[in-house]
């Protein structure tokens, strides 16, 4: 019905929308006007950019060519950088994953391992070492040993390296100091670290895993490349601090010396600067994993013109310029019908049925005023369904109560027969009884007219119902029952149990001699509230138990109440959802087990929530 009611509306709002469309709406003159600023806009800026373009191309030609000249340089040194930087990251990884977190340092050693991976980047590789964490050395491959006196847990490096455990650590050039190798001692390198996990026997504990890099071999891949007659390239790290110079013995000495501060803040592209009186292009390319940065300076005294490309400069003004204004275009077409587009997604999900969709109202005034109506149209439509749909429960509640209200003058007149047999034959104790038992019957059914009553008063309203059945057959069957006493006090449906205790009396007892028994319980089970009402009757059949919970009309007992199992599982799912309800498990000669589920609910909030 929701659905069918959204589609009639989404009909409504296109034809709505088709008519605004069509009539008023091109009669204002506000997106027109909108077109005309916006193409007005963009044709002078287009003139203005072109007369800039052509007032500034000769000074800044020269500058962009070099500019892009130098970040084809940047960009081809950087790939191999880092090219060479991954070949040594997947040295470290086939060391980590491949060598250490498999091995047990306590029963085998990995110096084998190490020693075969060195021996086959030992070109690029110092050394491999393995640290624990408290700074003694595991492995090392080919040094020995640790410089005497030497604490590497006072290092920098190793302190960041265990507390950022996820990250490669690069440190700057220097001699390598760490291990006692007269091969080695006095050589440059650049020490890689990463936090590890090495396993000892059950334990596992946290370590440091070194390479040392060859610097000779990352300093020839930036030998041997010329920017022009005084151009060079040179490379720092993440803190400014100088990695790669050619000319790194004048900086070493103070004889030279470079912005660092500004080359460290700068990210990739060019600027220009003045540094110690000379003005000079500077290009940045940031290099991989590690942060470093390429930088190439070319002074401007060594800048040459060219005519080709100056030609190919002005092509490119061109063809920018098209490209922009294809841009411009695309935004104000965008800016124009973008806001029809999102008013008729709107439309379409209200189409679908979605009356809480937010109704789309941006854009000029028109699309705004329409949006609004559309979303008003839906506000209306969606509180008469709701209307429509608490009318239909109400409805739905009367009649169950209606139902239920019923008193069975059979019942009746069966009971108060028996209380006249009884007080004829003077048992006067038993007839006091069932007139008691029948007067709470009698008063629970009544309650005030309230459908939610406590646990405790459905299964006495039971209770008295089974009482008065036992002596009406002539003791024919027993009946228990139990309920936790977590349970008394919360909320169940009022008459819920009666009309299956009725259908196990009529339909499961009717050939037992004496024999017949009825359980009745109800317990907590995961939070949930359970009834179960067991009988040890005939049963039924697979067909049969269908029927009762089935589509087709109510199931009620033969000279039952007429409220049915199955308007006692629409009365449940309607007070409390429709994930609650009845199951049904018999089999012929093997009796009977209805079990109820019910939120675990207290009655004082359920009864305030009827009262409202």
């Amino acid at each position: 019905m929701q659905e069918k009611k959204a589609k009639q509306l989404g009909k409504s709002v296109r034809s709505f929308m088709g008519r605004q469309l069509s009539g008023d709406f091109w009669k204002k003159t506000s997106i027109r006007y909108t077109i005309f600023i916006y193409f007005t806009v963009s044709a002078l800026a287009a003139i203005v950019f072109i007369g800039a373009a052509l007032y500034v191309q000769m000074s800044r030609q020269l500058m962009a060519a070099v500019q892009e000249e130098n970040q084809a340089v940047l960009g081809q040194v950087s790939r191999s950088v880092d090219a060479y930087l991954r070949t040594i990251m997947k040295l470290s990884d086939s060391l980590y994953y491949g060598v250490i977190k498999n091995a047990d340092l306590s029963r085998e050693s990995v110096n084998s391992q190490f020693t075969l991976l060195y021996d086959n980047n030992k070109d690029s590789v110092a050394n491999i070492a393995l640290l624990s964490k408290e700074g003694e050395l595991l492995e090392a491959v080919p040094a020995a040993r640790l410089k005497t006196g030497l604490d590497v847990t006072k290092e920098q490096w190793f302190h960041n390296t265990l507390n950022r455990t996820d990250n490669l650590h690069f440190t700057t050039p220097h001699v390598q100091y760490i291990f006692d190798n007269m091969e080695n001692q006095y050589r440059w390198v650049i020490t890689l670290t990463r936090a590890v996990e090495i396993t000892h026997g059950t334990s596992t504990d946290q370590g440091i895993l070194l390479i040392d890099i060859r610097y000779s071999s990352l300093q020839q891949i930036l030998e041997n490349i010329t920017l022009g007659n005084e151009g060079y390239l040179y490379m720092i790290g993440n803190g400014g601090e100088i990695i790669c110079h050619p000319k790194m013995q004048l900086i070493g000495t103070g004889q030279m010396t470079e912005n660092l501060e500004t080359a460290a803040s700068y990210r990739d592209g060019s600027y220009r600067e003045q540094y110690r009186g000379e003005r000079r292009e500077v290009s940045v390319k940031s290099v991989g994993y590690t942060g470093w940065k390429l930088l190439s300076v070319t002074p401007e005294r060594n800048l040459l013109l060219s005519d080709l490309k100056m030609r190919l400069f002005a092509l490119f003004v061109v063809a920018a310029f098209l490209l922009l204004l294809v841009l411009i275009n695309a935004f104000i077409s965008s800016r124009i019908t973008n806001p029809i587009q999102e008013l008729e997604k709107s439309v379409n999900a209200i189409e679908a049925g979605e009356l809480d969709t937010q109704v789309y109202a941006g854009g000029s005034y028109e699309i705004r005023h329409l949006g609004r109506s559309i979303g008003d149209m839906a506000n209306r439509i969606k509180a008469l369904m709701e209307d429509i749909v608490t009318e239909h429960e109400n409805k739905r509640k009367r009649e169950f109560e209606t139902l239920q209200s019923q008193i069975n003058p059979h019942f009746l007149y069966n009971t108060l027969d028996i209380i006249v047999w009884m007080i004829e034959n003077e048992q006067k104790q038993e007839a006091v009884k069932v007139v008691t038992a029948l007067a709470r019957f009698f008063r629970i059914s009544l309650s005030k007219g309230k459908s939610i009553i406590t646990v405790r008063d459905e299964l006495e309203h039971v209770r008295n119902y089974l009482m008065i059945q036992q002596m009406r057959f002539k003791n024919k069957f027993t009946y228990k029952i139990h309920a936790a006493d977590e349970v008394l006090e919360l909320a169940s449906l009022k008459l819920m149990l009666q009309p299956l205790v009725e259908n196990a009396i009529y339909h499961g007892m009717e050939f037992m001699d004496g024999d017949g028994e009825i359980g009745v319980k109800a317990y907590l089970d995961l939070g949930e509230l359970w009834f179960e009402v067991r009988d040890n009757g005939l049963g039924m059949t697979e067909e049969q138990t269908k029927n009762l919970l089935g589509d087709s009309p109510h199931v009620s007992s033969r000279r039952g109440s007429g409220i049915g199992v199955k308007n006692v599982n629409e009365r449940i799912r309607l007070y409390f959802g429709e994930e609650y309800g009845l199951s049904i498990w018999s089999e012929p000669d093997e009796g009977t087990v209805i079990r109820i589920h019910l939120p675990a609910w207290a009655y004082r909030e359920m009864a305030k929530k009827e009262r409202t």
